[in-house]
């Protein structure tokens, strides 16, 4: 039989592995979004093109004709390649059932903490609870968004910071706030501990554009969607308040 530390070593590394999933998804979903726009530009051109040219310059037609076809073959590519591979998580298939929130997060808080705030000497503190309050939704969902968005607030602290969750609920609803001092440096410092990959923490690092969210929370704002409900971030500036945001409405 596993031991209990083993068994949450296992749980530590699936984590990771839906957290990984999603960015990737994210990033495909990006790639696509942000190549097709000047895909249909150039297609459009051509045509343009195509107008203005002597029908009579076989050259010119021939170039015209190229121009279409390789645009024509990119498209076909972003749809039998990255739209394919990101059907995994585009549309978010949740079970929803009454579940215990305070238990929920007593096991997402322990989780992070032994995973990685014990080794950074970071402290989680919760506020708002017991609630004892039964939230109707994904129970495993909601709780990887959980344990996503107090992951982050750790990588994201220097050592020997404080991370504190906040949560409220009510009517079946449920409010998780997030807030810490942020230490974007800490994301990239090897001499720390850290449990998100190295890509995402890089990516994390640097500025966002407004109204975004760093790239491996993806998974929250897909959790967020599925349940109806909203998930956001704000900015990580050195040494300011940071927060992140998860609410989950009543089913």
């Amino acid at each position: 039989m596993a031991s209990n530390s083993d068994s949450r070593s296992e749980r530590t590394a699936r984590l990771c592995a839906e957290t990984a999933l999603f960015m990737r998804d994210h990033v495909l979903a990006r790639v696509s979004h942000d190549l097709r726009s000047p895909l249909n530009a150039i297609h459009s051109w051509a045509y343009v093109l195509e107008r203005k040219i002597d029908a009579v310059d076989a050259a010119a037609q021939r170039a015209l004709g190229g121009i279409r076809t390789g645009v024509d073959q990119q498209v076909q590519l972003l749809e039998s390649l990255v739209d394919k591979t990101r059907a995994q998580t585009r549309k978010l298939a949740i079970d929803r059932a009454p579940f215990a929130l305070d238990t929920l997060i007593d096991e997402t808080v322990d989780d992070v903490r032994i995973a990685l705030a014990d080794a950074r000497g970071v402290t989680l503190a919760v506020q708002g609870t017991p609630t004892g309050a039964t939230l109707d939704g994904d129970r495993e969902r909601i709780a990887q968004a959980l344990w996503l968005m107090l992951t982050f607030a750790v990588e994201t602290s220097a050592q020997g910071a404080s991370v504190v969750l906040d949560v409220s609920a009510a009517a079946n609803a449920a409010q998780f706030d997030v807030k810490w001092r942020a230490t974007p440096a800490a994301l990239t410092d090897d001499a720390l501990a850290h449990l998100l990959e190295p890509f995402a923490r890089v990516q994390a690092s640097e500025p966002q554009e407004t109204g975004r969210h760093a790239w491996v929370l993806a998974l929250c704002q897909r959790v967020a969607e599925a349940h109806g409900g909203k998930f956001e971030q704000l900015p990580l500036l050195d040494g300011e308040a940071a927060a992140l945001s998860l609410s989950i409405p009543g089913g």
